[in-house]
């Protein structure tokens, strides 16, 4: 077994940057006991050198240009941790890859778009490109898939995968606080990426699922085909009803092959309370796994902070340097089919909720919509109110998407609606 060390070049010094120079020098006689070499930090990259991080850099080696770090000689494997979907980051793990040097990232976005090309330019230099701390944080659901359950056919990934999403939510049931109020305690404690809208807009959320989605089902990566709703449009009354009902709203992924293609969607949902993923509180995220073989896995953790993303990173790093090779995706690059996307047909019940004009007739109209569309009502609740608007709540028989959309289109352009409807699906899991 060798005793060289592995040499790591980490680009971006921010949480888990730092996180992983903890556990680095944390760790470092564990680290060489498992891995059958010592791990060593050769050289960083950040914005700024002095900045205080809590962590001493000093004796690294300083590259003002983290481009600089894929080239050097005394780097093995670059870990990019500075984010983004294109700019340094691409081209610091293109450069890295052409090198063939291995790459570690926990860059989601990055990975969501440009995703085949870095897998094809991985193979083509030898390198490995690994990214488990880009889904879930702590989470080792990217090594389930690609490994453990690799003697599976997949049938279903669902989760929730975005932990601020889920932290606001929650913290408006317990507080009784609206949206408003929870985005902004969120915010003040560092919870919301630097754009708030890929956290609370499903966007973050949506990467990781089309990078699960590929793995799972032998597929090109392709967010693009991920249908996007962020929880902006949640308001507390929604979160009181569905708890009366027995419910908790998530923001939850689900991914599947059908016979029409692949379905990917990021909404929320109204989960029955008392279920595994319904149950779920604050930043804790969740991955339920279905298999022809094992039927369902679940796992549950911790989605982001410094120590459980770090520990995803420093997961991979100890696979490489024990030798341990795979694909980006689980499967050659090149085997990698090229889905053709599909919508949501399962049908399912919905919740609705509008304010109506207190008009005579008011209700009948709306009725009359929904039944043109397809939409039947299972029951109807109205709360006290003041003129000139009531707010009424329907839920649902179950009914396909396509017959909710036309209903919701009908509803927004008539007189008796006096704001736009919300729907929200509830899926029995």
């Amino acid at each position: 077994m060798s005793q060289s060390p592995l040499r790591l070049g980490i680009a971006g010094l921010g949480t888990v940057g730092v996180g992983v120079v903890r556990i680095v020098r944390k760790h470092a006689k564990l680290l060489e006991a498992r891995a059958g070499r010592p791990i060593e930090i050769a050289a960083v990259s950040a914005r700024s050198r002095d900045k205080d991080r809590g962590v001493d850099i000093a004796h690294y080696a300083w590259e003002d240009d983290p481009v600089a770090i894929a080239r050097r000689d005394d780097v093995d494997v670059v870990v990019e941790l500075m984010g983004g979907s294109d700019g340094p980051a691409k081209a610091t793990v293109e450069t890295a890859l052409a090198n063939g040097k291995h790459v570690v990232t926990a860059n989601k976005a990055l990975l969501a778009h440009h995703g085949q090309d870095l897998a094809e330019a991985a193979e083509a230099s030898g390198a490995v490109l690994r990214f488990e701390a880009a889904v879930a944080g702590g989470i080792p659901v990217v090594k389930a898939l690609t490994e453990g359950l690799a003697g599976n056919e997949i049938t279903r990934v669902m989760g929730v995968m975005n932990g601020t999403c889920n932290y606001i939510l929650t913290r408006m049931e317990a507080t009784h606080q609206g949206y408003n109020a929870l985005f902004e305690e969120a915010h003040k404690l560092g919870y919301l990426e630097a754009d708030p809208q890929l956290d609370v807009g499903g966007i973050d959320a949506g990467h990781k699922l089309s990078l699960l989605a590929a793995i799972a089902f032998g597929t090109r990566v392709d967010f693009d085909a991920v249908e996007l709703e962020g929880i902006e449009q949640i308001e507390l009354r929604d979160i009181e009803e569905a708890a009366e009902m027995g419910y908790r709203i998530k923001l939850l992924g689900v991914a599947q092959m059908t016979g029409r293609g692949l379905e990917q969607r990021m909404s929320p949902c109204l989960l029955p309370a008392a279920s595994p993923l319904g149950a779920l509180e604050g930043g804790t995220n969740m991955v339920v796994i279905e298999g022809d073989m094992v039927e369902q896995i679940v796992l549950r953790g911790p989605g982001a902070g410094e120590g459980p993303t770090a520990s995803a990173v420093m997961g991979d790093v100890i696979d490489l340097a024990r030798g341990f090779r795979v694909a980006t995706f689980g499967q050659p690059a090149a085997t990698l089919a090229k889905a053709k996307p599909a919508r949501a047909v399962v049908p399912a019940p919905y919740y609705i909720r509008m304010e109506l004009q207190d008009k005579p007739g008011a209700m009948a109209k709306v009725a009359a919509m929904l039944g043109d569309a397809g939409v039947s009502i299972d029951r109807m609740r109205q709360h006290g109110h003041k003129e000139p608007t009531a707010p009424v709540i329907f839920v649902t028989h179950k009914c396909a998407r396509s017959q909710v959309d036309e209903a919701l289109e009908r509803l927004a352009t008539n007189p008796v609606v006096a704001s736009a409807p919300v729907a929200i699906r509830i899926e029995e899991v």
